[in-house]
């Protein structure tokens, strides 16, 4: 299984704390963060993020203009939403926006595996793409 970096988004500490722990458990590394302005300051502190865990629902920054943030400043970075059920237009509208994908609390630890691990795929596939086309640019170049 790949291991990759998780940043955990989300005001309930309790869940934030055992979410963190279980994906640690399970051999990734992860963090927590109790705010989108807690993310976004973590994430512009380091470059070694690949997913973001982002819960919809928050206080003040809400997970939705988080995204939009994550989107705008850091785009190579997957980003899967967590909604209650009560929300799930925000699920949509963040899929949108650009989510990779959004999950329903609560959540089986297989399946938001799996996800995140998509998720982390395509970020690769991405960053792949980019390179090549920055080494077919540099052997375009005239010597």
């Amino acid at each position: 299984m790949e291991r990759f970096n998780i940043l955990v988004v989300d005001d309930e500490q309790e869940f934030r704390e055992l979410m963190v722990k279980r994906l640690v458990k399970q051999e990734f590394m992860a963090t927590g963060a109790k705010s989108g302005e807690e993310a976004l300051q973590m994430l512009a502190k380091t470059i070694d993020r690949d997913v973001v865990l982002l819960d919809v629902k928050m206080p003040g920054m809400d997970g939705i203009e988080t995204l939009r943030q994550i989107r705008a400043q850091f785009p190579l970075i997957e980003v899967v939403l967590l909604t209650g059920h009560a929300s799930v237009e925000s699920g949509i509208e963040g899929m949108k926006l650009g989510a990779f994908d959004y999950l329903m609390k609560p959540i089986e630890l297989e399946p938001l595996i799996e996800k995140l691990t998509a998720a982390y795929r395509k970020k690769r596939e991405h960053e792949a793409r980019i390179e090549e086309a920055r080494n077919r640019q540099i052997l375009a170049m005239p010597i």
